[in-house]
């Protein structure tokens, strides 16, 4: 028999659809729930308690809808939640995800590798554990970048205002060398092409979403809940805060017939 329940992923936001996108693209069969926890955006500037708790609530949620896999699609959850969800929820498979340090390093020319990422992501000791066992050869140079995950929440990806905070968090990684940009928060995926336009052609951008939808296939053959059934759903879109704005930035990300649901 195959296992039709669904999957469920989260993030604080929509920046998770980067990861959704990539899951639907390798793994067409399979029902999913997404659920944006935009009511709390953002959550790199809260505690790792209050993500923690964010975490538990919506894994709870999930499970509760018998999802079979919890994806977290967000670096900063998952730097600060992965593990308590783990334990939480044995026998669940929990994927997260973490800023593509180890493939940037490998991939640079010049030795200097950025990366654009939350505050919370970058103070995590799960970051600096990236840095210790993948940074020692190259130079890896951190920007923080408050702001730009509510331009994008709010689907003002091509503003002026959103390029102009864009080019003063990158430039001064390109004034310093670095050639590889690692895209360290799932909504900056969003900005690719603003990104790739600031920085040049010469520059390689790096993120984690289809290394995420790899490792999702293969814990769900290792539990032996893959579905092949023909033809997935489309997905379930969950919210927290006001549903009829983020319809918005939803319908702009994923396709103009999708809609949120609120979260009671």
């Amino acid at each position: 028999m195959m296992d039709t329940r669904p999957i469920g992923v989260f993030d604080s936001g929509v920046g998770g659809l980067s990861v959704l996108h990539e899951i639907r693209r390798r793994l067409p069969h399979e029902s999913l729930i997404y659920f944006a926890d935009s009511g709390f955006a953002p959550y790199g500037s809260r505690s790792p308690e209050d993500i923690r708790e964010r975490s538990r609530v919506i894994t709870d949620y999930l499970a509760s809808r018998d999802c079979k896999a919890i994806v977290v699609a967000c670096n900063t959850a998952t730097a600060a939640a992965a593990t308590m969800l783990r334990e939480r929820h044995p026998g669940l498979p929990v994927i997260g995800m973490e800023p593509a340090v180890k493939p940037a390093t490998a991939a640079t020319r010049s030795g200097v590798v950025g990366v654009l990422a939350t505050v919370g992501t970058l103070a995590s000791s799960r970051f600096a554990a990236l840095l210790d066992t993948f940074g020692q050869e190259v130079t890896v140079l951190t920007q923080p970048c408050p702001g730009l995950m509510e331009c994008v929440e709010r689907g003002e990806l091509d503003t002026p205002a959103t390029l102009a905070l864009l080019r003063s968090y990158m430039q001064p990684l390109l004034d310093d060398g670095a050639d590889v940009l690692v895209l360290g928060c799932t909504h900056y995926v969003f900005l690719r092409e603003q990104v790739q336009g600031i920085a040049g052609p010469e520059v390689r951008l790096i993120d984690t979403g289809a290394a995420v939808a790899a490792q999702l296939e293969r814990k769900l053959i290792e539990f032996g809940s893959r579905s092949a059934e023909e033809g997935g759903r489309p997905p379930e879109f969950i919210v927290t805060g006001d549903a009829s704005r983020m319809n918005r930035t939803l319908q702009s990300l994923w396709s103009a017939d999708a809609r949120f649901s609120a979260f009671a």
